[in-house]
């Protein structure tokens, strides 16, 4: 070994205060594992149908209205829960959408969508974050499992043909056209929204 190496490794293995550095990188090392592990095992847990729909106001309301939908019961059995239309996959963007959504627990916390009159009342809001979310991400979590190359407009009626037909050219998103898929449309939606 050159001096250099020999000096960098003494100093990695020597004391710092009570322990050399190189114990406290590999503790460091295992301690980051053990934070990962956890933190990615809790992401995944908030992610659950269970979890979402622990709060009254998800399961008496909007749980419900998705129970009624081609999402929950369909002739397949493939079920989308709420993680995979409101939480996107890829870590990065799924990560910012966990901040954001810190929003919404402190709601739960201070009540002000705690009742079904208070949650009718801040629907239309509330859709509008979302809608305007997911226009934002040109329906990213739609396009997990729809895409328009997937679809064989052939074998659709002719009014959805039309419509996919037109929205592909005129470079539409899912939810411009599929508002009220999974849930209600709210009371007061402004036309452009319907």
């Amino acid at each position: 070994m050159s001096g250099t190496h020999q000096a960098w490794w003494k100093k990695l293995r020597s004391p710092a205060a009570r322990y050399s550095i190189l114990t406290l990188l590999a503790g460091g090392f295992v301690a980051g594992i053990i934070f990962w592990g956890g933190f990615n095992t809790a992401m995944e847990a908030t992610n659950e149908l269970e979890f979402c729909i622990s709060c009254h106001e998800m399961k008496n309301t909007v749980y419900q209205e998705y129970r009624k939908t081609i999402h929950y019961a369909n002739r397949t059995g493939v079920r989308a829960v709420c993680s995979d239309c409101h939480v996107p996959k890829d870590w990065t963007h799924k990560v910012l959408r966990k901040i954001r959504a810190s929003g919404e627990v402190w709601g739960k916390i201070t009540g002000t969508i705690d009742t079904p009159e208070k949650f009718e009342a801040k629907r239309l809001k509330l859709a509008q974050r979302e809608w305007a979310r997911m226009k934002a991400s040109d329906s990213r979590e739609c396009r997990n499992c729809h895409s328009f190359e997937g679809m064989n407009t052939d074998m659709q009626k002719q009014r959805a043909r039309k419509s996919h037909e037109s929205a592909l050219e005129d470079k539409q998103t899912c939810i411009d056209c599929h508002k009220g898929i999974a849930h209600q449309k709210p009371k007061g939606m402004p036309e452009e929204d319907e």
